[in-house]
């Protein structure tokens, strides 16, 4: 693990979070006033859910798609691409005039938003150092989360604008960021020199003959049902009929679950560098595992916003590790379109069957069951990764020299797993030649 030296990071770093900044920000500003301006067109209020469910499906969809494209025509392509379709598909929003094309411009915003995350990962492990892959994650998280916090405020300020408005805002922005991040990458010596050789692709059936991206996919898609899914369906609902409170409060927990990610995310991100991924993957699912189960059977609404707060701490200490710890498995160098798609796909998939399966539960036993098997669910992932090796010891041989293992004598044909401390080596083999399961070798 690193000694503790900074490692200073690269400028293109700083235009992706500012950029995902940004984009956080005018998420935040168009989905508080989507199912009311869905309304506008005479439907009910399951008509005008699904308009963010479609949302949510495209992305599941046409993530394998985006996937492949990345391997094809490379991160930035596809960045600047999907960012242009949610532009414009958002911009056209305010134009709708029946339901239904409401329901469609959403739909292809769900296909450009996919083409966006996916493509904005693989250029974060891209031009991320390999000793700080932990802090970058935290520090993107962080602006990501200050954005999606931001942005209700500004359109709370905005509201006698009327419900077109913040789709044009949003799409004004999305075009400025595009702007942005071209220039701001043009000529990235990173990027440009690692295109011009030609990146080597990193495909789903190597990354899952790694145990620690099967972990990472198991903890995706736990994280998509507890954190994205299970928590904002059922939180308003707990607070209005189990603890009587006005709706209003609803708001105020969520924000506190914020509040908790805010408190530790830059620096899980940037201490998992120094100490690992593991022990803040463990202990970040076990604690966001206590508050999450126990938000079901708060007795009060102060006790519920401290589970919600503790459940928030959790979630801030495990996601910027994982997300290094995906860097991790596929390395600076690959382009591993099909693994980031898969990965995206997991918590896409949590999100979506989670609060289907939970409220059936519930409906049948109660909230405080459907609450506490939620967060079982993150307790397995915690026992999962004590059982799965390192993944910041993985040293792939088309990385930049990790300083962390320059002239330590490290055998150059080690195999070793990783879990007695020592790194784990594929110096001296392509990506297509990395171990399998099935290798005795390992």
């Amino acid at each position: 693990m690193s000694s503790g030296t900074k490692v200073r990071l690269p400028g293109e770093i700083w235009v992706l979070i500012a950029a995902a900044f940004v984009i956080a920000l005018g998420f935040g500003l168009v989905a508080p006033v989507l199912p009311q301006y869905a309304r506008e067109f005479g439907v009910g209020i399951a008509a005008a859910s699904a308009i963010v469910s479609a949302f949510a499906l495209m992305r599941l969809l046409f993530a394998p798609a985006s996937g492949r494209l990345v391997q094809m025509l490379g991160e930035r392509r596809v960045y600047l691409a999907g960012i242009v379709i949610v532009a414009l598909s958002t911009g056209a929003c305010a134009l709708a005039q029946t339901y239904w094309q409401l329901l469609v411009l959403r739909s292809l915003g769900g296909i450009g938003s996919t083409m966006f995350t996916v493509s904005s990962m693989a250029l974060i492990i891209r031009v991320s150092p390999p000793a700080a892959r932990g802090r970058v994650s935290g520090v993107y998280s962080t602006s990501f989360l200050l954005g999606s916090l931001l942005g209700p405020l500004v359109g709370g300020a905005l509201a006698g604008l009327g419900l077109r408005a913040p789709f044009i805002i949003y799409m004004v922005a999305l075009l400025l960021v595009c702007v942005i991040v071209f220039l701001g990458l043009r000529d990235s010596p990173i990027l440009s020199a690692e295109e011009k050789a030609g990146a080597p692709a990193f495909t789903f059936r190597q990354g899952w003959s790694e145990p620690a991206y099967r972990a990472i996919l198991l903890s995706s898609f736990a994280g998509g049902v507890a954190v994205f899914g299970v928590r904002m369906a059922f939180v308003p609902l707990l607070v209005v009929e189990i603890l009587e409170q006005d709706s209003g409060m609803a708001g105020v927990a969520l924000t506190v679950f914020a509040a908790g990610n805010a408190v530790v995310l830059f620096a899980s991100g940037r201490l998992s560098d120094r100490f690992g991924r593991k022990p803040f993957l463990i202990l970040g699912s076990a604690i966001c595992a206590v508050g999450t189960g126990v938000l079901g059977f708060a007795p009060s609404l102060p006790w519920f916003l401290l589970a919600s707060f503790v459940a928030g701490l959790g979630s801030g200490m495990f996601s910027p590790a994982q997300q290094a710890a995906l860097a991790d498995v596929i390395g600076t160098r690959a382009r591993g379109g099909p693994v980031l798609a898969a990965f995206q796909m997991a918590a896409d998939l949590g999100t979506v069957l989670g609060p289907i399966a939970i409220g059936w539960i519930a409906e049948y036993t109660s909230f405080g069951v459907g609450m506490a098997i939620t967060g079982g669910l993150l307790a397995v992932t915690a026992v999962a990764w004590l059982f799965t090796p390192e993944p910041s010891r993985i040293v792939h041989p088309e990385d930049p020299a990790h300083p962390d293992h320059a002239g330590d004598g490290i055998d150059p044909q080690c195999t070793c797993d990783g879990s007695d401390g020592v790194p784990v080596v594929r110096t001296g083999l392509v990506p297509s030649q990395r171990p399998t399961d099935s290798d005795p070798s390992r």
